[in-house]
């Protein structure tokens, strides 16, 4: 996994200092010995590093000092801290499979869960994915879980959905709750509607929450239309009225937070490579990567545009090949802590509904980030379609 070599020889560490980058990398220093446990981090200057572990021990230090131990040095150079996390994850990951965990300290992304497969589906909020095949669908990840639980039960206002948790047996006697008596559910507990009419509201909360709230922006728009054009203006202040309380919850929604089998993009970075970016693909949340684009074209591509050197580059990273719910969470955790931290290096640009990305902020983002330029001030609204 990681790309280069060297042998430690204490009597020649000068020379195999001198041999190593002083850059950003992802390092681990092992011992002859096949049992013994190797030493895995990332740093921001691995020369300073491996002259701090390896090089001669001063008296009476405390500090951390390797080098009668050691006898190989293997790395990889990365171009951003983002790159040097995901591949310190996926080496800890394969280097401690029973103990990785605990040395990442991952936090995994707050998320809203609609129970689909429950007989009277609701929603909750949760961190953890159930099986990767089940019915129940995820939308996120929210920067937390206060934040998360925010947008839900604003959201939730605007619909009849059930906000209990207990699995129903619908009993005409039974007197149900406060939402009910509000008018604010349509009361599957206690047969206050058909299972039809609750199941096609459930599909009203699946489009609103698929759609990041414009499906309902539509619905209550077209109606106040209607109500305009029947002359029922009463009606129609009531309606609009509607649509300027549910723009600022909409609003809420950061532009991540989807349907998370439907979250993909690109993340751009840069790179450890001269004259070069790197790619990192995102696939119904997970991430693969990195691929290098370099900026300038080779001799042969010259008549190649930008944007399709940047499609064939990406058809060249394959979606990650994830095969346990833990993993997917992981992987959402990496992308969640990069995506809401206050000053981030590279920038990311998601697809839309029907998965084509944005080519050309892509091209113009490569720029940015190859030059070290601030992002784009605003991404451009989610299409409404």
């Amino acid at each position: 996994m990681l790309s280069h070599r060297l042998e430690f020889v204490p009597a020649r560490d000068g020379e195999i200092f001198a041999a190593v980058p002083p850059a950003p990398a992802v390092f681990l220093v092992r011992a002859d010995d096949p049992q013994s446990e190797p030493y895995v981090s990332k740093t921001a200057n691995l020369r300073r590093r491996l002259q701090r572990l390896l090089g001669p021990s001063t008296e009476h230090s405390k500090k951390l000092n390797l080098r009668d131990r050691v006898r190989w040095i293997e790395f990889t150079s990365t171009g951003s801290d983002f790159e040097s996390g995901f591949l310190l994850y996926r080496l800890l990951r394969s280097i401690y499979p029973k103990k990785y965990s605990d040395r990442l300290r991952l936090r995994f992304a707050p998320l809203v869960k609609l129970h689909l497969e429950n007989e009277y589906p609701r929603a909750s909020i949760t961190r953890h994915i159930g099986r990767l095949n089940g019915r129940s669908l995820y939308y996120g990840p929210f920067p937390s879980r206060a934040a998360a639980e925010k947008f839900a039960n604003d959201s939730l206002d605007f619909f009849k959905m059930r906000r209990c948790v207990d699995d129903l047996h619908p009993d005409p006697k039974f007197p149900g709750c406060i939402y009910s008596e509000m008018k604010m559910c349509l009361a599957p507990c206690f047969k206050g509607c058909s299972d039809e009419e609750y199941h096609a509201e459930v599909a009203r909360v699946q489009a609103y929450f698929a759609t990041g709230g414009h499906s309902l922006l539509r619905e209550i728009s077209a109606q106040r239309d209607q109500a305009s054009t029947s002359l029922d203006f009463e009606n129609a202040a009531a309606l609009h009225a509607r649509i300027e309380k549910l723009k600022p919850v909409v609003s809420q929604l950061p532009e991540i937070a989807r349907r998370l089998d439907r979250l993909a993009g690109v993340i751009v970075q840069p790179s450890a490579a001269p004259g070069s970016v790197a790619f990192f693909r995102i696939e119904a949340g997970c991430l693969s990567g990195p691929v290098t684009f370099p900026i300038q074209c080779a001799e042969h591509t010259k008549s190649q545009s930008m944007e399709s050197r940047v499609q064939e580059a990406l058809a060249t990273l394959l979606p990650a090949a994830v095969k346990t719910a833990i993993e997917a969470m992981e992987h959402l955790a990496i992308l969640r802590r990069w995506y809401y931290r206050g000053s981030r290096m590279g920038e990311i640009f998601l697809a839309d509904e029907k998965g084509t990305l944005p080519l050309r902020r892509l091209v113009r983002g490569i720029s940015r980030v190859y030059r070290g330029e601030k992002p784009e001030a605003e991404l451009e609204p989610r299409s409404s379609s």
